[in-house]
């Protein structure tokens, strides 16, 4: 049995040089440059902008024209200009042929799910980013045994939905599954059945009836979402931890969201230390994974279907709500630097253009091609200047958790107004009772962010007047989402409010005596 998991070690060591995963990311996304415009030449967007004039001339000239003609676009511009056509069922819009998936995407409960085009070459450029973050796992102090194991993979509903002749919609993980060969179904978990289910509570319980039967090796989820899976069979099974029902579990590739906040509640269910391994799917392409072990940041796919460009996320490219000006900075890899926060563009190989993906990044390993998510360009706080990311908040949340010595896996907070002034309301799912007072819970988490931020240490002590601090059962919010209709999968709770999400939580939490 040994003898076999051995082998396949070996062949995924092999498969692994001859990929080269380790290109040299300038060179690369000058090819991927090429690429798209070639293969987009003959679309409608593509004769609209001229791309196979653009496709003749040197990159610095090439991409210059290319940035100053088209504009930057996100999902509604894109989808209202150019792939509404595309989801009509039209051919060549903007990119070659008919595109028969679109994945239905909302990234947090905020809006109507979007139809992201998903074409055969972006299908292939995620399957070649899957294989990339297994050709990583010999790297990992893995016992042969392990590379025989099954793999749980906790995504969406592979069922599809049809939306026009030919064309279908759905969760990525559907998409992806319609889409392999039916024998690559026997060496993952769950079964088809099961993954087909919409109602996710209705899923979790058909796995966890079944969880005995398997012997798993690696789970791939977003971090909350494997966690109630594991304390649901912990609990149904009535053992100390996982390691009694799965006791070769040695691997968890996660995605969507830091690990972080999750990491000592998720070790309290575990018999053993597990190998944790990082990587960045949007419905919109792969764009990086965490490449080898302890490594600063994750490894941009930079020949895999994608042209990245950066913006700087600063006051000049986008305002105080996170929307992008229309006459923004952008640069290409060659002219990042490390440690600044850009916005992110696309170019895909699914016919998306200068597009606005929403999250934020910094390089920390330019020389490696490594980047960390920082947050989201709508997720962060800046009502007074006081430039709060997402990255600051995080921190912050986890230094006040190792102060109080109590997990706090998730949050959100927004601004509310205090007279002329402002202020910020946090809310913190929190594992166990805190035992001191909000005021006190107020003052801790204020000086952390003082510390962190000096533009928030400016502003309190002028516009921004008052901290308030909640906390309330983590299940709270898991429960909030599914009341929204957006409980597992790829859906994360939004680490800031805004709008009348602010008013359902509040509603949502008042009918539950949890504020006053």
């Amino acid at each position: 049995m040994y003898v076999i998991g051995k082998i396949v070690k070996g062949l995924i060591k092999l498969a692994g040089k001859k990929d080269n995963p380790y290109c040299d990311v300038s060179t690369a996304q000058k090819q991927q440059f090429y690429y798209l415009l070639k293969n987009a030449q003959n679309t409608e967007f593509g004769k609209h902008y001229n791309f196979s004039e653009l496709y003749k001339l040197p990159f610095e000239r090439a991409y210059d024209q290319f940035k100053k003609a088209i504009p930057i676009f996100d999902y509604s511009k894109m989808y209202r200009q150019w792939w509404y056509k595309t989801l009509e069922g039209k051919s060549d819009i903007t990119w070659k042929g008919k595109i028969k998936y679109f994945a239905l995407s909302s990234g947090t409960t905020e809006g109507p799910s979007k139809y992201i085009p998903v074409s055969r070459e972006m299908l292939r450029a995620i399957r070649k980013g899957s294989l990339r973050v297994m050709y990583s796992l010999p790297q990992y102090p893995l016992p042969d045994s392990y590379f025989q194991k099954d793999v749980l993979l906790l995504g969406g509903s592979t069922s599809m939905k049809s939306v026009g002749k030919g064309q279908y919609a759905g969760d990525l993980s559907g998409i992806m599954s319609a889409d392999v060969p039916t024998w690559f179904h026997f060496f993952y978990k769950p079964p088809r059945k099961v993954t087909a289910y919409k109602d996710w509570n209705e899923k979790i319980d058909a796995i966890v009836r079944q969880a005995h039967k398997w012997d798993i090796g690696t789970i791939v989820a977003v971090p909350p979402w494997a966690q109630l899976l594991l304390e649901r069979i912990v609990d149904h099974y009535k053992v100390a931890n996982i390691h009694e029902i799965w006791k070769n579990f040695s691997v968890l590739v996660f995605g969507g969201l830091s690990f972080k906040p999750y990491e000592k509640t998720f070790a309290s269910l575990l018999g053993k230390p597990i190998v944790t391994i990082e990587t960045y799917l949007a419905s919109e392409g792969y764009i990086a994974y965490q490449a080898r072990p302890d490594a600063d940041g994750l490894r941009l796919l930079a020949d895999n279907g994608i042209f990245f460009e950066f913006v700087p996320f600063n006051s000049e490219n986008f305002d105080h709500e996170g929307n992008i000006n229309p006459d923004a900075e952008t640069v290409w890899w060659d002219e990042v630097q490390e440690g600044v926060e850009y916005a992110i563009l696309l170019n895909t190989c699914a016919g998306a253009w200068r597009y606005l993906l929403g999250d934020t990044i910094k390089v920390v390993k330019k020389q490696k091609g490594e980047i960390i998510i920082t947050g989201r360009t709508k997720h962060y706080l800046s009502v007074t200047g006081e430039h709060l990311s997402v990255e600051n908040m995080s921190m912050a949340i986890e230094r006040l958790s190792e102060q109080l010595q109590v997990p706090i896996p998730e949050f959100t907070v927004y601004p509310y107004r205090v007279g002329r002034f402002w202020g910020h309301k946090w809310f913190l799912g929190v594992a166990r009772q805190v035992n001191i007072s909000q005021d006190e819970l107020a003052t801790m988490l204020d000086n952390i962010l003082k510390e962190l931020n000096d533009d928030y240490a400016t502003e309190r002590s002028s516009a921004l007047k008052e901290i308030k601090v909640f906390t309330v059962p983590v299940n709270v919010f898991y429960e909030w989402m599914e009341q929204r209709g957006k409980l597992g999968s790829q859906n994360k709770f939004p680490r800031v409010l805004k709008g009348e999400q602010i008013n359902h939580w509040e509603n949502f939490l008042k009918s539950r005596d949890l504020i006053p």
